[in-house]
């Protein structure tokens, strides 16, 4: 695996976190962030489409992303983009 980073949140402080990355192999985004709360896993369950029922399984999370996050997200799907092709 070959993870580009491609930066953490200017909000965070000394923290380290979120952080997004991109996978140079496959092209991958990943996330590193909050763990949702209680309550917001909570709803996301409540709020399930057809086929998204089940809840939230074990071997998966919910986590939330900052809206101090988005600019680099979108300049890790941009790379993603780029690597896959």
């Amino acid at each position: 695996m070959a993870l580009r980073l491609i930066g953490i949140d200017p909000e965070t402080g000394q923290s380290g976190s979120p952080t997004a990355w991109v996978d140079l192999a496959n092209a991958d985004i990943v996330l590193q962030s909050y763990i949702a709360d209680d309550r917001t896993r909570t709803e996301c369950v409540g709020n399930t489409a057809p086929g998204h029922d089940k809840g939230i399984p074990d071997h998966e999370t919910v986590i939330r992303i900052p809206v101090h996050l988005v600019p680099l997200l979108r300049e890790a799907c941009d790379a993603a983009e780029r690597a896959a092709l």
